[in-house]
């Protein structure tokens, strides 16, 4: 069976989440067919997404330029998984605690940006997540803090007190980058162990 997703391509790692998918399909005999969006008309035929990191005013700014936002909507309301990774955390919010961030309100959590720190200020710290046996490696490069959550809100992992992967129905969200490492158990947490998932 062949698995459709789209890595939202218009900023981040994109290349990395593509593999990081085709290696978490795999485990569970699927085929991953990829595709990078940066344009709208895309995002309806994927059966699952993801928002990787970058920018977050930038990113949010060319969204609703080429009319991609209200797609990621659509797909989110239908039930359809999603997986936002630093910046698209931030995005995803329903506040980014920044007026210059057009917020896709997909995620009922209040995000401060860059709060770990700046670029220099990036480090790895094993986390333990709700639904996976060991600690993940995670990889914090200027990560945003998740300051609150909604009452519906599952939070997966903290670091020192603050919330730092959740889960709001299909979409999960992390101030880390899992791509940037080998391990795509993120990955595999919230497509193809998400029990939204329709595939």
């Amino acid at each position: 069976m062949t698995v459709s997703a789209g890595v939202v391509a218009v900023q981040g790692d994109v290349s990395e989440h593509a593999d990081a998918i085709r290696r978490a399909a795999d485990e569970h005999g699927l085929d991953a067919e990829v595709t990078e969006i940066r344009r709208s008309g895309l995002v309806p035929d994927c059966d699952i997404l993801l928002l990787p990191g970058g920018e977050s005013t930038a990113i949010s700014r060319l969204l609703a330029r080429e009319g991609i936002d209200e797609e990621v909507k659509a797909h989110v309301e239908s039930g359809k998984p999603m997986l936002a990774t630093c910046a698209g955390l931030i995005v995803s919010s329903t506040d980014a605690n920044d007026d210059r961030v057009q917020t896709l309100d997909l995620v009922d959590a209040t995000v401060d940006r860059n709060a770990f720190g700046r670029q220099k200020d990036s480090f790895e710290a094993p986390l333990d997540v709700e639904g996976l046996d060991e600690p993940f490696p995670a990889v914090f490069i200027r990560a945003p803090l998740v300051a609150d959550v909604g009452a519906d809100v599952d939070v997966l992992a903290d670091w020192e007190g603050n919330p730092v992967a959740i889960r709001d129905g299909p979409v999960v969200g992390t101030s880390f980058h899992p791509e940037l490492t080998s391990d795509s158990r993120i990955h595999d947490l919230a497509f193809f162990l998400n029990e939204e998932a329709s595939f």
